[in-house]
């Protein structure tokens, strides 16, 4: 008798691999509409965003004004290698180029950004163009020397040779108060003439200041509002959120009326004898630190409150059933918990700190300026748009180096925000 030989199964996969296979369609499937949906966003914010943030960042480097307006004079000058005057073709090149840039309207592009390295070296370029314009010598070099003197200078030739290369370190350096000597060495600038350095560290002093009063002052009413009864929690709750519905700039606005020497509070404390002379809480560091603080509170208070209702009371009352006072049960128990609110509360309100510009600028004087206002004079002002995008360069380094500091000392995956 012939017993059959059992069946194998047919090559091929089995249901095992089909079915993880089917899943893996799936997740596929799944991750691209995602990916479908949430790329209208991402277009919008690398238009938006990134773009012009990259931009910025790029004309940090670029050096296009005398590279693209006098072409000849770059070339000659790139192998001229600094020392004493350059030759004959170089003066002629400058000639030429002066009035191809004035004809087609360069001029005035190439005039402001070397008036960037000397001040009046817009003024001689302008003389310069006219001269070449209205003669054409046989020998160019004796003929500009004898125009204006500083075309007899090495210098006036060295300036030019380094606004010719692109990219160019220029910006950065003058951008921490540094410029290259004329031996190639980087040097700092006069003491009269740095002011960035200046403006990084009270940027960086002012955004820790701040955020140290909204912890001081945040902390408290976090505490009320997450042990308070729910239904009253949540109506007081709204004080904290009502700020987000007006304006930035009414805010800061108002608190320019009520800090004047005639505003509200000085005319209160007056009233009532508590000061003699009206208080100078405007135009200083002292309205500054008060019109951040007010309007950065409310980031503070909700990333700390927000983890508070998370922590159970129940760890309170079995410290204080083991002995420990309440003080001591609320130090070595209750605030532990909350660390990683505080850590987002502060991280948040620094970062925001460090980029503001509104309220420094309608509270602060003259010695409070923030490096945002720089940036936004170097652009708005001096058109000198080089010299913000190393300036936002570095505070978006700035941002990054505190960023890793705090992820050190914290840990940026202890953060919650609820």
């Amino acid at each position: 008798m012939n017993t059959p030989l059992p069946s194998t199964a047919p090559f091929g996969r089995g249901p095992q691999a089909t079915n993880r296979e089917s899943f893996r369609a799936a997740r596929r499937k799944a991750a691209m509409r995602a990916l479908l949906l949430a790329l209208p966003l991402l277009i919008f914010l690398l238009v938006t965003f990134v773009a012009p943030i990259a931009s910025l960042l790029a004309r940090s480097v670029r050096n296009p004004e005398v590279r693209t307006g006098m072409p000849q004079l770059s070339a000659t000058l790139a192998g001229w290698d600094g020392a004493g005057l350059p030759g004959e073709p170089a003066f002629a090149a400058l000639a030429h180029d002066l009035k191809d840039a004035s004809e087609s309207g360069q001029l005035g592009n190439i005039a402001r950004r070397m008036n960037f390295y000397q001040p009046e070296f817009r003024s001689l370029l302008f003389k310069t163009a006219r001269a070449t314009r209205s003669e054409t010598p046989a020998q160019w070099k004796p003929a500009l020397i004898d125009l204006d003197e500083r075309w007899n200078a090495p210098e006036t030739w060295r300036l030019l040779k380094r606004a010719s290369i692109s990219p160019t370190p220029d910006y950065l350096l003058n951008a921490v108060d540094a410029q290259v000597a004329p031996d190639g060495s980087v040097t700092s600038v006069a003491a009269d003439s740095a002011i960035f350095r200046a403006a990084f560290g009270r940027t960086v002093t002012i955004s820790a200041t701040v955020t140290l009063l909204c912890l001081v002052l945040g902390y408290p009413v976090a505490y009320l509002l997450a042990t308070l009864p729910e239904n009253q929690s949540n109506r007081l709750i709204l004080f904290v959120i009502v700020p987000f519905w007006t304006s930035l700039l009414v805010r800061t606005t108002a608190w320019y009326v009520l800090l004047q020497p005639g505003g509200v509070i000085n005319s209160a404390l007056l009233r009532f004898g508590i000061i003699n002379h009206p208080l100078p809480l405007i135009f200083n560091r002292t309205g500054v630190l008060i019109g951040m603080t007010h309007i950065l509170l409310p980031y503070m208070i909700l990333a700390i409150f927000s983890v508070m209702k998370g922590v159970p009371p129940v760890y309170m009352r079995a410290a204080k059933s083991l002995g420990a006072h309440p003080a001591v049960a609320f130090v070595r128990v209750y605030i532990p918990q909350t660390l990683p609110g505080v850590g987002a509360g502060c991280f948040l309100v620094f970062v925001l700190a460090l980029g503001y510009y509104i309220t420094p600028a309608l509270l602060g004087g003259a010695g409070d300026e923030m490096i945002s206002q720089l940036i936004a004079s170097q652009t708005n002002d001096q058109l000198n748009w080089g010299l913000a995008g190393a300036l936002s360069c570095y505070l978006i380094a700035f941002t990054a180096v505190f960023y890793f500091i705090f992820n050190r000392l914290v840990g940026i995956d202890r953060l919650r925000f609820g």
